[in-house]
């Protein structure tokens, strides 16, 4: 410094060789008064040492700026190289499944074989969730995925179960950037990325879709889940994600994944960002690389913290020397800001104030109260009772309420009262009153504080209403509603019908939630620890109900149960029930399914009873060829002319014409027998040879021919034989009666029965049986209505035939149609076609033990 301080406040020039400048500050210096110099040469150390700090502080800078650049530069070669690593591994999995889809195209890859490949594909990536073959159609073909779950019909489940993991495998289902990207690969022919979004299973994914171009063009797509989580998991280099973060993002900014937890990302925000399109995917996503700032180097050494802490300590010093010439002003400023601060809180308050001496006169309000009773503050002051706030048909209430005020007796929890406005409105407002003591610690008088509830009173008496309104509803409901506590199984809350069925028992409630809440608890109940605390409550409330019927000894009633958890006013965990009483449903049901069981009885007798005829012609063979045996050999024995091997001979074709009627009989006897449905492993051969056996005698009736077409090897099927046996024989026996009403000539009087094994898409793999005749045909209008029940297409038909048909069929999960044969625009026949799904056990397929039957013995025998 270009001078010193002596304790007189006197500076003493030093002599240099500044030029001007310096001159100049000396004419300045030695014009300012002592009491100045001696101001400036306290503020001249401070400014020294303030100016070291900001040379210490630029040094900082520049080299903090430097350390920031190195750091954006790394922060951007890594994010290069992470783009670079997943660029690499997409393309070499696009290649791959390019191949893949070249050999769907060309048809050298079957189904299982693809599964196959999926699969190793899929376990050699984990980043890869799904690989799905998907049709044209937008059916899935076959899928696998990271669980290995193969999407095919019939491989150990029926037609619901399938359906269902297909919904929720499908990965085009209800998902608008799955079908955008599978129409735009359709359109382009050419490798196509999905938006990112949210899969059903709350994964953030991609798809790309290859599409499968054969030479009659698109036939569908082989379609691959990314997850975006385990896509940065596995492809970010370690190395790289231990340095910064990485993360992948939309063009909005949102964030789909990142290497650092969600909680990281929110509470740090990254000092450097590079961001690059992740190619070859584009569409919208891009790669975020982040670092985040770190503390110096520099800033940790002790050189410079000492350097901080002598430099604070030294200004803290120099500080002291002006704290006496600040506190006057100090303290004058503090009085302004306290006075400023309390007329500020009294403005800005809501409650209104009032002050009133012993003698009643008001000595203050403040403006909250002049706002809330429309009168001025000069309107006010002064003022004894009655108030010009009092409403004038209250003044008596209001001199008593006074008097206790003034006497001390107002209630610790205030008053509530109505006050008047200027304008003559009235309001509701809760009084609160308490003693004024001054310093000297005497009353003075009293401070009120008023509040407007007019508002709250308005919602207070709204939520009443509303629970009354709640509580009627529920007390009128037909169910039985109920809620207890999951903690301490205690029944919360019991509407009128659980009160009625079942009284205050809480052991109802458990025993129509299958199952009874009791907490478990630990030591004595002072110490009881809540077993319950570390439960989901959020997603057990958000959680949908679940329903089951249940029915209860103790009132003899069905009940259909809908229960779900919520959580209660106390904010624990509890359990709400709803049961519906449905035994009139049970009952009417239990009904219906006695009617179905004797309609087809009924059914099955009056097919027999309008086949009697043509049973008594046959049985009638039999029993004429046993007579007639046994006639002749009565009248050999008698005249002698018989020896023992022409008797043997002669009994032997008696006892197999016997044998023969018996088992017409047995026949006969099988099918109309009265039994409960009972759905059972069963062979087609054992179906269809007994349903020849009994419409071979209506076929010779009406002299028509029966040709039988069964393929070897089928599976077994669950069904009820004797009900599949009454379809097909109701089938065969219409088809041979409208044959023989057209009056068809011998050239089209035959009637084809065939039975294979076929793979349908809605369905999977079935049985079909056809049956497919060479008469008139139907009318459109008569199709369309065929399997409606008393609807028939003869004149002395029921109309109940083809709609047991139905019934049967469908009750087996399967399915029956009906149309006529065209040979070319002319009506041929008529087809009546029922599938039948095979189930797990017709998996085992079998060689039938006997050859198909032969057509010579179906024929007609005029």
């Amino acid at each position: 410094m270009p001078f010193s301080s002596s304790s007189h406040s006197q500076v003493v020039p030093v002599m240099t060789t500044a030029g001007q400048p310096t001159r100049l500050f000396w004419r300045w210096w030695r014009k300012q008064s002592p009491s100045q110099q001696d101001r400036y040469a306290t503020l001249g150390p401070l400014v020294s040492v303030l100016l070291f700090l900001a040379a210490i502080t630029a040094a900082f800078w520049y080299l903090r700026n430097e350390e920031i650049e190195r750091e954006q530069e790394s922060v951007k070669r890594d994010t290069e190289v992470v783009q670079q690593q997943i660029r690499l591994r997409l393309i070499e999995n696009q290649e791959q499944l390019l191949r893949l889809a070249r050999d769907i195209s060309m048809r050298t890859v079957n189904q299982d074989q693809f599964m196959k490949q999926a699969a190793d594909f899929v376990r050699a990536r984990p980043e890869v969730i799904s690989v799905s073959w998907v049709q044209a159609n937008e059916q899935i073909r076959a899928s696998q995925s990271t669980m290995g779950m193969l999407l095919e019909p019939g491989q150990g489940m029926d037609l619901d179960q399938f359906s269902r993991q297909l919904d929720v495998y499908n990965p085009l289902q209800d998902v608008k950037e799955s079908h955008s990207a599978f129409r735009l690969a359709r359109e382009r022919s050419q490798p196509v990325y999905s938006q990112p979004y949210t899969n059903p299973l709350a994964t953030k994914v991609i798809q790309v879709h290859i599409p499968l171009i054969d030479r009659s063009g698109f036939v569908g797509t082989v379609v691959t889940e990314y997850s975006l989580e385990a896509m940065m998991r596995y492809l970010v280099p370690r190395e790289v994600a231990s340095r910064h973060a990485m993360a992948l993002v939309r063009l909005d900014g949102e964030t789909l994944t990142s290497t650092v937890g969600s909680h990281t990302e929110s509470s740090a925000k990254p000092t450097f960002v590079h961001e690059v399109i992740v190619t070859p995917v584009g569409n919208g996503l891009i790669l975020r690389g982040m670092g985040f700032r770190t503390s110096s180097s520099l800033i940790g050494s002790t050189l410079f913290w000492m350097v901080v802490a002598l430099s604070a300590l030294t200004v803290w010093t120099l500080m002291g020397t002006l704290r006496h010439m600040r506190r006057r002003a100090q303290i004058q400023k503090t009085l302004v800001q306290e006075t400023n601060f309390r007329r500020a809180m009294e403005n800005s308050m809501l409650t209104g104030m009032r002050t009133i001496d012993l003698e009643g006169r008001i000595t203050y309000v403040n403006p909250a109260f002049c706002a809330m009773t429309g009168f001025s503050e000069d309107e006010l002051l002064g003022c004894v009772p009655p108030y010009p706030y009092w409403p004038k048909d209250r003044i008596d209430e209001f001199n008593r309420m006074f008097q206790q005020e003034l006497l001390g007796r107002s209630p610790m929890g205030g008053i509530e009262v109505v006050m008047q406005r200027r304008d003559g409105s009235q309001f509701d407002a809760r009084m609160y009153v308490s003693p004024l003591i001054d310093a000297q610690g005497d009353q003075t008088g009293w401070m009120t504080s008023i509040t407007n509830i007019t508002e709250a009173k308005r919602v207070r008496d709204q939520l009443t209403a509303a629970h009354e309104r709640f509580t009627t509803v529920l007390e009128g409901l037909d169910a039985a509603v109920s809620v207890m506590s999951v903690q301490r199984g205690e029944l919360l809350f019991a509407n009128r019908s659980y009160r009625l069925w079942f009284g205050g028992n809480p052991d109802a409630h458990a025993q129509l939630t299958g199952g009874e809440l009791q907490p478990d608890y630990e030591g004595e109940a002072d110490e009881a620890v809540d077993s319950f605390g570390g439960l989901p409550a959020q997603e057990l409330t958000a959680a949908g109900s679940d329903s089951r019927e249940v029915f209860l000894d103790t009132v003899q009633k069905w009940f259909d149960v809908r229960a779900r958890y919520v959580q209660w006013t106390d904010g624990n965990l509890a359990q709400m029930l709803i049961a519906t009483d449905i035994t009139a449903r049970k009952q009417a049901e239990e009904a219906a399914a006695r009617q179905a069981e004797k309609s087809q009885f009924t059914s099955r007798l009056i097919t027999m009873g309008e086949m009697a005829s043509t049973v008594a012609h046959e049985l009638n063979q039999p029993l004429a060829a046993i007579s007639n045996y046994c006639s002749g050999m009565m009248s050999r024995v008698r005249s002698g002319n018989i020896d023992n091997e022409q008797l043997i001979s002669a009994l032997d074709k008696t006892s197999r014409q016997a044998q023969r009627a018996g088992q017409i009989i047995h026949r006969i006897r099988q099918f109309v027998k009265r039994s409960e449905p009972q759905r059972q492993p069963a062979r087609v051969r054992d179906i269809t040879d007994a349903v020849m056996e009994l419409a071979v005698f209506e076929m010779k009736r009406r002299r028509v021919t029966l040709n039988a077409q069964i393929a070897p090897r089928l599976p077994t099927i669950m069904a009820d034989p004797i009900l599949i046996e009454q379809v097909l024989l109701n089938l065969l026996k219409n088809a041979a009666e409208a044959i023989d009403g057209a009056q068809m000539p011998q050239s089209r009087r035959h009637i084809d029965l065939r039975v294979q094994q076929k793979v349908l898409d809605d369905q999977g793999k079935v049985v079909e049986f056809a049956v497919l005749d060479s008469g008139p045909g139907m009318k459109e209008e008569m199709l369309a209505r065929l399997f409606e029940a008393f609807h028939s297409t003869k004149a002395e038909g029921l109309g109940i035939g083809l709609s047991l048909c139905r019934s049967i069929i469908e009750s087996h999960h399967g399915r029956i149609k009906a149309e006529n044969l065209y040979n070319g625009s002319m009506v041929v026949g008529c087809s009546f076609i029922f599938t039948l799904p095979i189930d797990a056990v017709g998996t085992e397929e079998f060689q039938d033990s006997l050859p198909p039957p032969s057509n010579d013995l179906l024929a007609d025998n005029p």
